[in-house]
């Protein structure tokens, strides 16, 4: 899933004669310096908010949202455009801090606590309970309401891809881009003009 920020009839026709100035080189990089500032701004909003959104830690949104940023050197669109990609599937539930209880687990998909009854991460019976050595993950009995069935990994129902481009995340994008792309592309290009 990708959001992407791109400059197009709005920025010239807002520009238009500043940008015949500074023929196609200068407007590259003008382009490009606003679409990469702006766009450094928004990710940083993003990740914060599908931090809190899907409730994973920071450094594993950090990982999973990659940047592509502008190009001076391409075409005049590789220049003004800039974007954020991300990929996945649903997220095992062991990356949102469980806790097995007697009735079940208790992990933090979307930022919520929320019980998952019957789920377990450990073996054996209460009080005395082992790790499984299974990396951490949550469980549940797929063949018998009792133990000793097989068993699969729980997931949580979050997935990236989807949260990225909803709710708080999306929003973000939007005001940081609303608010500051046309103003920082005047910047630069009254940058480039006075050099």
């Amino acid at each position: 899933m990708q959001i992407q920020i791109s400059l197009g009839e709005q920025a010239l026709a807002r520009f238009g004669n500043q940008i015949g100035a500074l023929g196609e080189g200068g407007t590259k990089i003008a382009f490009a310096r606003a679409v990469n500032h702006t766009g450094a701004k928004a990710r940083t909003q993003v990740v914060r908010a599908l931090t809190k959104q899907t409730g994973l830690r920071r450094a594993v949104i950090v990982r999973a949202v990659e940047e592509r940023k502008a190009v001076q050197r391409g075409t005049l669109a590789q220049a003004a455009c800039h974007s954020l990609t991300t990929r996945g599937g649903d997220i095992a539930l062991k990356y949102f801090r469980p806790v097995e209880f007697r009735r079940g687990v208790r992990a933090r998909p979307f930022g919520r606590a929320t019980m998952f009854p019957g789920k377990f991460t450990r073996g054996g019976l209460f009080p005395n309970r082992k790790a499984l050595r299974m990396g951490g993950h949550v469980f549940e009995n797929v063949e018998a309401p009792t133990w000793g069935g097989r068993i699969e990994v729980v997931d949580s129902g979050v997935v990236i891809p989807e949260q990225m481009v909803t709710g708080e995340t999306a929003a973000a994008w939007r005001r940081v881009i609303g608010a500051q792309l046309l103003p920082r592309l005047e910047h630069e290009v009254s940058r480039s003009l006075l050099t």
